[in-house]
């Protein structure tokens, strides 16, 4: 065997036509993505914690989220804590972004940095 390269054998290479690999579908994992698309982002970090948490929104508190969200960047919020009913989300305001999710049950005793703005929805 020779460590030589032969142009007829890259030529042959060059000449094959590659098939097209086609995209594998993405799963959507959360009834969030399903309702807002691209409207709003879900972190994987946020994702972890309601999942762990078991903090399942129905579509009119995803609704009341978007809009504290909009009431947020209309004021020139950037990081901002939204309440909606027992649960506290933070979300990134620019980036259109939940970075985390807080039940009820964890958060007596929590401290939330990093805010600019709160929303209660």
């Amino acid at each position: 065997m020779s460590n030589r390269i032969d142009n007829a054998q890259v030529a042959e290479l060059l000449s094959r036509q590659v098939a097209p690999v086609s995209p594998r579908p993405t799963e959507k994992t959360t009834e969030f993505q399903d309702l807002l698309g691209s409207r709003l982002k879900l972190s994987g970090h946020a994702q972890t914690r309601m999942q762990s948490r078991n903090i399942q929104l129905e579509a009119s508190q995803w609704d009341r989220v978007m809009s504290g969200v909009e009431r947020a960047a209309e004021k020139g919020g950037r990081e901002s804590l939204l309440m909606i009913d027992d649960v506290a989300l933070i979300v990134s305001i620019k980036n259109r972004t939940i970075i985390t999710a807080v039940d009820k049950a964890h958060l007596s005793e929590s401290v939330f940095t990093n805010i600019d703005s709160a929303v209660i929805v």
